[in-house]
C-alpha cells in the first residue's frame, strides 16, 4: 500500500529524470519522446496533487460553481446504491431503483455520469455510484437514502413464491470549504482494472480504486476517470461528503466519534420504504403513507412521492 506523498515524490524524480536527460545529446526523435513522457508525467503529479488537497481539506470541490450559498450545493449529489439481502434478487433491485431515478431524472433534464458499477451475474447491479447534476438535486433526493424493500415473484421462481430483497440509497451531498482531518494511516488504497461500461481501453491498465476508511470501514470506488490519480481525487471527494453526512446523521463534530455506519448491513427490518408487486403499492414508513400506481412509479413518475418530503425537515421524518 502507498500513500500519495510517496507517489507524489516518485513521479517529480521521474520528471527531474528526463528533464536531465534532455540536456545530453539525444537524437530528435528521442527528445520528442522524452518530452512526451515529461507531459504525462506532469499531468499525473496535478492529479495527484489535487488529491492531496482534498485529504487536507484545503480545496472548493466545485469548480465550476464556487460561489453556491453555503455548504451543500443543492444542483449536484452522488447517488450509491448497493444490492442488499437477496441474492440476485437484491441486484435485480438496486438495477430497477438506478433506472427509476435516472427516468426521473430525464424527465427533469437532469444529467448523470456513473463513477463505478458493479454487476452480478444476474444482469443486476451489486454497486453503482453515479454523479447527478441538475436543479434542485439534492433537495429532491436528500430523504431517498435509505434501506427500500422489495416483495415480488422473481422471474427465476418457478414456484410463484414471493420473495423479499432489500437495497442500500445512499444520496451524498457536493461541498465546498470542507475542512475534515483525514489521517493518512486511516485509509487504505486498492486498485484494479475497471469493469462494468468502463469499455475495453478502460480495463487495460489498474486506473480504478477502491479506498477503505479504517475507523468507519465506509468503502468508496471509482472507476469515472482512465487515470489513477483523478479516480483518487474523485474516491476522495466521496468520502470526504459521506464522512459529513454520517457526522450531521450521528450529531458529532469529529471523525474518531463516528459509529460505523449501520446502513450497510442492509437488514430487511431498517427499511424506510418497501415496493409491493403483487398489490401494485408503494409504501413510505417514515410518513405512514401508500401509493397504489407502483409501475408508474418505478417508471420514474416519483413527483407523488418526493412532494410528501418538500416540506419535512429530514430530522423530522420518523
Amino acid at each position: 500500500m502507498t500513500n500519495l506523498n510517496e507517489d507524489i515524490q516518485k513521479i517529480k524524480g521521474q520528471i527531474q529524470e528526463n528533464k536531465s536527460l534532455l540536456e545530453t545529446d539525444v537524437s530528435t526523435d528521442m527528445k520528442s519522446l522524452v518530452e512526451e513522457e515529461i507531459t504525462s508525467l506532469e499531468k499525473q503529479l496535478t492529479d495527484l496533487e489535487n488529491a492531496q488537497k482534498v485529504m487536507e481539506g484545503n480545496y472548493i470541490i466545485d469548480e465550476d460553481n464556487p460561489d453556491f450559498e453555503g455548504d451543500i450545493n443543492p444542483n449536484e449529489v452522488i447517488l450509491e446504491i448497493r444490492a442488499g439481502t437477496g441474492g440476485d434478487e437484491a441486484g435485480l433491485f438496486a438495477a430497477d431503483l438506478y433506472r427509476m431515478y435516472k427516468r426521473f431524472g430525464e424527465i427533469h433534464n437532469w444529467k448523470f455520469e456513473d463513477i463505478f458499477l458493479s454487476e452480478n451475474t444476474s444482469g443486476g447491479f451489486k454497486t453503482v455510484s453515479t454523479e447527478i447534476k441538475g436543479k434542485n438535486v439534492y433537495n429532491l433526493l436528500q430523504n431517498e437514502s435509505g434501506v427500500h424493500r422489495v416483495q415480488r415473484i422473481p422471474a427465476t421462481e418457478s414456484s410463484g413464491r414471493i420473495h423479499t430483497s432489500t437495497a442500500t440509497v445512499a444520496v451524498l451531498p457536493r461541498l465546498k470549504n470542507l475542512n475534515i482531518e483525514i489521517k493518512p494511516e486511516d485509509l487504505k488504497w486498492e486498485f484494479f482494472r475497471s469493469g462494468g461500461h468502463g469499455g475495453q481501453n478502460v480495463n487495460k491498465v489498474s486506473t480504478a480504486v477502491r479506498l477503505i476508511h479504517l475507523p468507519t470501514q465506509t468503502v468508496v470506488e471509482c472507476q469515472e476517470e482512465r487515470k489513477q490519480g483523478r479516480n483518487r481525487q474523485k474516491a476522495l471527494e466521496i468520502l470526504n461528503s459521506i464522512l459529513y453526512k454520517q457526522m450531521q446523521e450521528q450529531r458529532v463534530s469529529n471523525i474518531s466519534d463516528l459509529r460505523a455506519s449501520q446502513i450497510g448491513t442492509a437488514e430487511r427490518n431498517e427499511k424506510i420504504r418497501t415496493y409491493n408487486y403483487p398489490q401494485n403499492r408503494v409504501t413510505d414508513h417514515r410518513i405512514k403513507k401508500s401509493w397504489h400506481n407502483l409501475s408508474d412509479i418505478v417508471g420514474g413518475n416519483l413527483d407523488s412521492v418526493l412532494e410528501e418530503f418538500k416540506d419535512l425537515n429530514p430530522d423530522n421524518i420518523s
